[in-house]
């Protein structure tokens, strides 16, 4: 790839939200474009060939994440040379906007989206539920949705009580029912964790024969940072922009959870029954052997202890 853009590698970390937008702007205007969409949505296009990748994110979530403060398509840009849309939001908004909405349909009736060999949808939560939903904009699509909402409307999904303001928002018309959205999608994936039992209601609403639930048992509700902390989440997207992102190759890479200790750690706090301590033990000497962990070592220690302690009590 050529030399990384100017820009790219600034840190934006950090930055009020004011200086923080004019930086994106700067960026964005250089090798793009920039566009407000209503009060509270930025669009920020960096336009290179042949993979567009559109991600829709939350400027809090960016100041979160990360060392660099950037959106993360930013990253891909810089290793890959891909195109990058970025929708972002401030705070959840399910980005519901009409001005949005306006947005991708005229990106769709200008043929925006047929400029690109491969078009690639990816967001978490909120922004997991955008990326399904606006995904009809662009046929072909592949998308990668994180923990997303099928909707928020309180006639399906009036059991999701986690964000009461979001009941006042549209969730009809245009780009409405995620789910149906995925319809003109080459593929879908769906990653949730199953224990979660909200998020696995909203997964279930996804279906179609385009569309993969990809289970991941354990990450809990910080699939993208867990993803990210396992260095996959951007492999997960370079399988999609290049075509050959599948239910297999996802699972492939999702082997690096082997190695991820919050999850090696839920794996142990959920076993339970008559042969707990045994299965633990197993876990911890097993961790404890192959990334050489010492906290595991000393959980397989205290386990070895009090099964001679009861041994020796009976």
């Amino acid at each position: 790839m050529q030399d990384s853009p100017n820009g790219f590698d600034t840190p934006m970390l950090g930055l009020e939200r004011e200086a923080w937008l004019a930086q994106l702007e700067h960026v964005a205007e250089e090798h793009g474009h920039y566009q407000p969409l209503g009060p509270n949505h930025v669009a920020t296009l960096v336009e290179d060939k042949p993979v567009l990748l559109i991600t829709f994110e939350t400027m809090q979530s960016i100041q979160e994440r990360g060392e660099t403060g950037q959106p993360l398509g930013w990253e891909l840009v810089r290793e890959l040379g891909w195109s990058h849309l970025c929708i972002l939001s401030d705070g959840d908004t399910w980005f519901r906007d009409p001005a949005v909405i306006a947005y991708f349909d005229r990106l769709s009736d200008d043929g925006f989206f047929e400029e690109f060999d491969r078009v690639v949808f990816y967001g978490e939560g909120s922004c997991g539920y955008a990326a399904a939903a606006f995904s009809l904009a662009a046929p072909g699509a592949t998308v990668i949705a994180s923990r997303p909402q099928a909707t928020l409307a309180p006639s399906i999904a009036g059991w999701d009580h986690r964000y009461p303001q979001a009941r006042r928002l549209n969730f009809e018309g245009s780009y409405g029912y995620a789910p149906d959205m995925l319809e003109a999608a080459e593929s879908a994936y769906i990653i949730y964790d199953p224990s979660q039992d909200v998020d696995a209601m909203h997964a279930t609403l996804f279906r179609g024969q385009n569309v993969e639930l990809l289970a991941t048992p354990r990450l809990g509700a910080e699939i993208e940072n867990s993803l990210l902390e396992m260095q996959i989440l951007f492999r997960i997207l370079a399988k999609a922009g290049s075509g050959k992102m599948s239910r297999s190759a996802f699972f492939k890479l999702y082997r690096a959870r082997r190695n991820y200790l919050p999850y090696l750690n839920q794996l142990l706090n959920s076993i339970d029954g008559n042969r707990a301590p045994f299965m633990k033990a197993m876990v911890c000497a097993n961790v404890a052997r192959r990334l050489h962990d010492r906290r595991f070592l000393r959980k397989l220690n205290r386990l070895v202890q009090q099964a001679d302690e009861g041994r020796l009590a009976s």
